[in-house]
């Protein structure tokens, strides 16, 4: 008996009631397909591989519920494939290597295999190139899935020999089809049941599914087992949804892209726009000290002198949420978010710092000039050091013309204030400044 004797058909058991409705109504062709149309409509290339059964490696790469084990299987049906799925939590190099001894046989006899492979991110590097001479040798086609960046992923001897398609979250309106035919559906689904949903809670469903198929159909099924004489009404619902599931890993790309979208908000002085992306992590169960951080982050960067009293509110924010916790210390972060968002922005002592680097790294390291090198022994006051040092607090206004820094870098500037916020008053600041020594050095003339 091969490997392939001992997998279930995809398509056989979805009448059995016992299984989950989400598996039961999994679509069996591209016509029950729903969403993906940007990849599978009409002309597209994967449709028309997909319907001349000619199928090459790929990743599918797209958020839980979007349809990638779905697909895979259609595709092997429609290929007349052997279909071996292949979960990288489960298995290691061992297994690898004997699915792909079967694969290589069947192969001999002409029967394809269609090597599905969930979570392909999760195998290391030595297990994602054991894949790679049987994906050339064309033993078998390798469809892997994943919820992560391939570019970050997946090996790049292996990127290289597929093709990524990426899956979008499903909309809202391709949810509604999917729990509308689930509900009207005798064999596989609900239709048996004969259940009554108001058009609103069933919308209530699919929005709070955030794009996953998944966990929408979960959420129907739990609902219909607390229907009340055939009616799945909004307590339901709202004992079947508890609360809403949001799309977020904290140490994937998602957490990344939401960080992200907060920072840019922050940014752009959108005030609710970065509220909203607050919340949205701390509901999804995002680390408040992280938020804490970044946010501290925002205010150095791009507030920076424009409003000193940023890094106050951020420090006594992450110092609140230290002391507070959940769900106190989130009205903290909330509050320092939209004082960020408002305050007014400057970049000026960020770039300063970055010019002041590129020129540490792309010059060399001159000695400190010997009028800034303190004296305290007897020896460095005869090599001159500290001659010539002028203290500022016994000058007029404590402004002196004595040049700060090596002569070779004599009168390079890297700070330039911007005319936003406190930074206004430093800016004209520095200009007095500057003609103060000026004047210094043509009276010294």
């Amino acid at each position: 008996m091969s490997l392939f004797d001992t997998l279930p058909d995809p398509g056989a058991g979805r009448a059995d009631q016992s299984r989950p409705l989400a598996d039961r109504m999994r679509p069996a062709t591209l016509d029950e397909f729903v969403g993906q149309e940007h990849i599978i409509g009409p002309g597209k290339p994967l449709r028309a591989q997909i319907e001349r059964g000619n199928l090459t490696s790929m990743i599918l790469w797209g958020p839980p519920g979007s349809g990638k084990t779905t697909l895979a299987s259609v595709m092997a049906s429609k290929s007349r494939s052997d279909f071996v799925p292949f979960s990288a939590v489960l298995s290691g190099i061992k297994e690898i290597k004997a699915v792909m001894a079967d694969a290589e046989k069947a192969r001999r006899l002409g029967r394809k295999t269609i090597l599905f492979i969930d979570e392909i991110h999760r195998f290391n590097k030595a297990q994602q190139d054991a894949f790679l001479p049987y994906v050339e040798h064309g033993d078998v086609v390798l469809i892997g899935a994943t919820t992560e960046n391939p570019s970050f992923e997946v090996v790049s001897a292996l990127l290289s020999r597929t093709k990524v398609y990426s899956l979008h979250a499903l909309t809202q309106e391709d949810l509604l089809v999917l729990l509308t035919r689930a509900l009207e559906t005798p064999e596989r689904g609900l239709g048996h049941l004969g259940l009554r949903i108001s058009p609103e809670l069933l919308e209530e469903i699919a929005i709070s599914a955030s794009g996953d198929a998944r966990s929408a159909l979960n959420t129907l099924e739990l609902g219909a087992t607390l229907a009340r004489d055939g009616v799945i009404d909004k307590e339901a619902v709202a004992d079947a949804l508890q609360r809403k599931v949001l799309l977020y890993d904290k140490s994937g790309e998602e957490h990344f892209n939401l960080i992200s979208a907060l920072h840019k908000s922050v940014r752009s002085s959108d005030a609710d726009a970065s509220l909203y992306w607050l919340a949205r992590m701390m509901k999804a169960g995002e680390d408040r000290l992280y938020l804490a951080r970044r946010l501290i982050r925002m205010a150095i960067e791009d507030i920076g002198l424009a409003d000193p009293r940023a890094l106050e509110q951020a420090i006594a924010c992450m110092q609140t949420v230290h002391f507070l916790g959940i769900p106190e210390g989130d009205q903290a972060l909330a509050q320092l978010a939209l004082y960020l968002a408002l305050a007014p922005k400057s970049d000026a002592a960020y770039r300063a710092l970055n010019k002041a680097n590129e020129t540490i790294e792309g010059t060399a390291a001159p000695a400190v000039p010997l009028h800034l090198r303190n004296a305290p022994t007897r020896l460095m006051k005869e090599l001159g050091y500290a001659r010539g040092y002028k203290h500022a607090h016994q000058e007029e206004d404590a402004i002196t013309d004595m040049e700060c820094l090596p002569e070779s870098l004599a009168g390079a500037e890297f700070y330039h204030p911007t005319t936003r916020g406190y930074e206004k008053y430093l800016h004209e600041r520095l200009v007095y400044l500057q003609n103060r020594r000026k004047k210094h050095g043509k009276s010294a003339d």
